[in-house]
């Protein structure tokens, strides 16, 4: 099977068996799907979710963010993973947000990284979501199931598997494969025991048919 015929069957597979793939972080606009992406770094997004509607009340406009004391935010948020850094990192975004970008969220990669707080994944995320551009962010999830399945090759960091994966997926669609790939890797394709049982993906899936050919060797 080439590469190309293996992003074919799987993104077909996906579009039949998963035609709706959203983000499960809760938000209502920009700002607040950003401030969620912020947080949902070395989190899970349930996690986020429980946190952040008391933060939105609290400061629900950049504005209010902006001008809020550091310890106060850590208060809301401090049940997430490095909750005094991101409580940093989220006033000094607000803050820029108001001062450079006029209380709205860039719609582009470039001015979104110039964000404290925001890196690559963030910014990726965001447009993606918000603006159904085609970024790719990549997660830990999509790192490891994208090497799993046979979609990208000895990549060594999340700009290489970025780039590989941007390559065969169609730009339509790669805001939604991403959500196929990272909740693959969320409810099935799991870290220390992928669920193979349980996944439509084995025909085409090179780390199954590895094992398959292992164990038949023994």
């Amino acid at each position: 099977m080439t590469t190309k015929q293996r992003f074919e069957n799987i993104l077909s597979w996906f579009e039949t068996n998963m035609p709706v793939a959203e983000s499960e972080l809760q938000y209502r606009n920009p700002y607040e799907l950003l401030v969620a992406v912020m947080l949902s770094a070395q989190c899970t997004d349930k996690r986020v979710n429980m946190v952040t509607p008391a933060l939105f009340e609290a400061y629900p406009m950049p504005e209010a963010l902006a001008g809020a004391n550091v310890n106060d935010v850590y208060e809301y948020i401090k049940s997430v993973s490095y909750p005094r850094a991101k409580a940093e990192h989220l006033v000094a975004m607000a803050k820029r947000l108001i001062e450079v970008y006029h209380g709205e969220v860039p719609d582009n990669i470039e001015d979104l990284q110039t964000l404290q707080g925001v890196g690559r994944k963030t910014a990726n995320v965001v447009c993606a979501v918000i603006w159904n551009q085609p970024t790719m962010a990549v997660d830990t999830h999509i790192f490891r199931v994208s090497e799993r399945l046979g979609l990208t090759t000895h990549s060594k960091n999340p700009l290489q598997t970025e780039k590989q994966l941007v390559k065969y997926i169609p730009a339509d669609i790669i805001p939604k494969a991403h959500h196929w790939l990272l909740l693959h890797g969320r409810y099935v394709c799991q870290a220390r025991k992928p669920r193979c049982e349980a996944c439509g993906l084995t025909p085409f899936c090179r780390y199954f048919d590895s094992s398959a050919r292992k164990a038949a060797t023994i």
